[in-house]
């Protein structure tokens, strides 16, 4: 820093192309500067973001001695860290910077440009006023644990934690189901190749369960989490399976000798179509290869009595274990990525469709696992009597853009359907109708793979449907036969069309456990439930807590391919951060004024970070800074007065205020 007692402020006006000066009088607002006390230079320039800008700002901290720099441009969020950067490189604290936004907060909100630039003014009249009481602070950083943990284990799961794993990082991968997989195992071929799921997902299946690196915990679920970025403590409950993994072979003799010669129960790997016994795997290439016991209905454990016929099976390996509990173990890691998917939307409430009420009446993942080879029907597309469906409709955004349950478009639904109208065409022979909105195909290969299903015959109706009824039989009986009322737009009419299957085109929406994810790893929702990115453009992985990312189908609705993608880009975030050894923390974090904190506890509830604990000994709180966000929640609560933040001291702001004040 240089060393001055008097405020030498520069200060830069940026054009932003004309996103600024197109509204706000550039060179008057730097006049105005000029005008300012402690200001001894302001200049304006088109691209202060660029080099040449940065450059300028360098220069003159070095030649004017500068000890102060204001930036009128942008938010904050895009480039504050690009000026600090350039002040640091020119010997000048980067705290010792502040930007005004004249662009969001002014220019691109006011029309009138004189208002827009009396409303610049009064912002640079604060900034340059909040500026002189800057402090010089120093950056802390903190070492990072080598280790990744990552929540969920669907494609974009398997495929961070190989990715990371490949590269010589341990991995800690937790998945709540029995199995690894997610929704891709569940999928008979992908849009637009129409390449095998099982043939692609398999094998990575198979790689993270043999990787060294990666460590396998499966119907488990993250239980508690403390800590901060690069030391975070995480507790895991592993659920009872009761079969010791390490000793069973996955034989499935267990299955068999089972005391329930048929299946009984529903399978809900197969969304109910099929059925299974106490004793199950859920699909035949899960993994582990290994049963589960579910305790709800097996004998033993339901109601204490049974042959155990299935422990006889399984003889001298003595793999089955009725005393197991759950066990908590304790893991530290360094960063987290949060991979826990999608759910499909539940088409029940919507009662014109007769979802629930009419057999023949499919939501599309039901339809999925009746196309895979190992589903319930063994890839072939029946109806529940055993039928084979001749007239079939498949019918879009059911719960996607509709006022009444989801307004956002869930990507993946229009190119889902036209697969299964694909497949269910390919399969049956049967008269396919796709019923429509809109049909939207933004991808490579999307485009050519909807012109070739309209080539193969399939028809389509643009228009909503509005009602699902039964035909009405010879004799004035309702029979398994559907009716659908739609209004055709295209024709200008409404028609009804008969059809033996409905398939539901159902939405891709936040899994009902979003909300305790999103507590316990402190991160942030959109307006549909999806958990929320620091930036949409230049942070799309990261989260507001350092330290947390974010891959896949809980970040909103995506297809495989950027399903993939992203998860590779949370894999690199990851090893970038290990990679370093330490991470920065912002020095804006809050502090307790010992002598004035009166013990009252009121911060220890208001922090949502967990960072202010109780000193019992001198009876004061105790901030820590690593875990410290400076959000200014304990500050504004504190009813001693004792809690500062960095700055955003009480002087900082109200010199800003006056600023404001002084120029409005």
């Amino acid at each position: 820093m240089i060393a001055t007692d008097e405020s030498r402020i520069g200060v830069y006006v940026c054009h932003c192309g004309t996103n600024i000066a197109g509204v706000v009088n550039v060179e008057e607002l730097a006049a105005f500067a000029r005008e300012l006390p402690g200001v001894v230079l302001a200049k304006e320039y088109k691209y202060m973001c660029s080099d040449p800008g940065q450059e300028m700002i360098k220069r003159d901290i070095a030649e004017q001695g500068l000890n102060r720099v204001v930036v009128t441009a942008c938010s904050p969020l895009l480039h504050e860290k690009t000026f600090r950067h350039a002040a640091e490189e020119a010997g000048l604290n980067p705290f010792l910077v502040q930007m005004a936004n004249i662009r969001e907060h002014v220019a691109w909100v006011t029309s009138d440009a004189d208002l827009a630039t009396a409303k610049a003014k009064a912002q640079l009249a604060a900034a340059v006023r909040r500026v002189s009481g800057h402090e010089s602070l120093d950056r802390q950083f903190v070492n990072i644990t080598p280790r990744v943990l990552i929540v969920g284990g669907g494609i974009a799961g398997i495929h961070a934690a190989l990715t990371i794993a490949n590269a010589g990082k341990e991995v800690i991968l937790v998945e709540r189901e029995p199995t690894i997989g997610g929704h891709m195992a569940m999928f008979d071929k992908t849009f637009p190749t129409l390449d095998c799921a099982a043939c692609i997902l398999t094998p990575k299946m198979t790689t993270v369960k043999d990787h060294p690196n990666i460590k396998m915990l499966t119907h488990s679920e993250v239980d508690e989490v403390s800590g901060s970025v690069g030391n975070l403590k995480v507790k895991v409950r592993r659920h009872a399976r009761f079969i010791d993994e390490e000793k069973c072979v996955g034989c499935m003799q267990c299955i068999d000798a089972c005391v329930f010669k048929k299946p009984k129960f529903p399978n809900e790997f197969d969304q109910g179509l099929a059925l299974r016994k106490p004793v199950y795997m859920p699909f035949p290439q899960a993994v582990p290869p290994v049963p589960i016991v579910d305790p709800e209905t097996c004998l033993l454990l339901s109601v204490g009595k049974c042959k155990q016929t299935c422990v006889e099976a399984c003889g001298d390996r003595e793999a089955f274990d009725f005393d197991q509990q759950d066990q908590i173990e304790e893991h530290e890691v360094g960063v987290v990525i949060v991979a826990t998917g999608f759910q499909g939307f539940d088409p029940t409430p919507m009662l014109q469709y007769g979802y629930g009420k009419y057999d023949n009446v499919y939501a599309a993942l039901e339809v999925e696992r009746l196309l895979n080879a190992a589903g319930p029907t063994e890839g072939k597309v029946l109806l529940r009597d055993g039928s084979t469906p001749k007239r079939v409709g498949i019918v879009h955004c059911i719960g996607s853009r509709d006022k009444n349950h989801h307004e956002y478009c869930s990507r993946v639904c229009c190119m889902y359907s036209l697969k299964l109208a694909h497949l269910v065409r390919d399969k049956t022979g049967a008269e396919v109708y796709n019923f429509y909105i809109d049909i939207r195909t933004p991808g490579k290969g999307f485009e050519e793979f909807y012109e070739r299903v309209q080539r193969e015959g399939v028809n389509f109706i643009r228009g909503k449907v509005g009602e699902v009824r039964r035909a009405s039989g010879d004799n004035g009986e309702q029979s398994q036969e559907l009716v659908v009322t739609v209004d055709d737009t295209l024709r200008d009419e409404i028609r009804e069309i008969p059809l033996d299957m409905l398939i539901l085109a159902q939405a891709l929406e936040p899994r009902d456990n979003s909300n305790d994810v999103r507590r316990m790893f402190n991160m942030s929702c959109s307006t549909e439930g999806f958990f929320l990115e620091k930036h949409p453009k230049l942070a799309p992985v990261n989260t507001v807590n350092d330290g947390v990312l974010l891959a896949g189908a809980c970040q909103s609705p995506k297809d495989i391919p950027d399903t993939v993608a992203q998860a590779g880009a949370a894999a690199g975030e990851a090893l970038a951060l290990i990679d370093c050894g330490r991470v920065e923390l912002e020095p804006n974090t809050a502090f307790v004024d010992e002598e004035l904190c009166s013990g009252c506890k009121t911060c220890l509830g208001l922090c949502p970070y967990n960072a202010i604990s109780r000193e019992e000994e001198k009876n004061v709180a105790v901030i820590d800074g690593a875990l410290c966000k400076g959000c200014g929640t304990c500050v504004a609560g504190c009813p001693s007065g004792a809690i500062i933040q960095h700055l955003f001291t009480d002087e900082q702001i109200y010199d800003e205020i006056e600023g404001i004040m002084h120029y409005v």
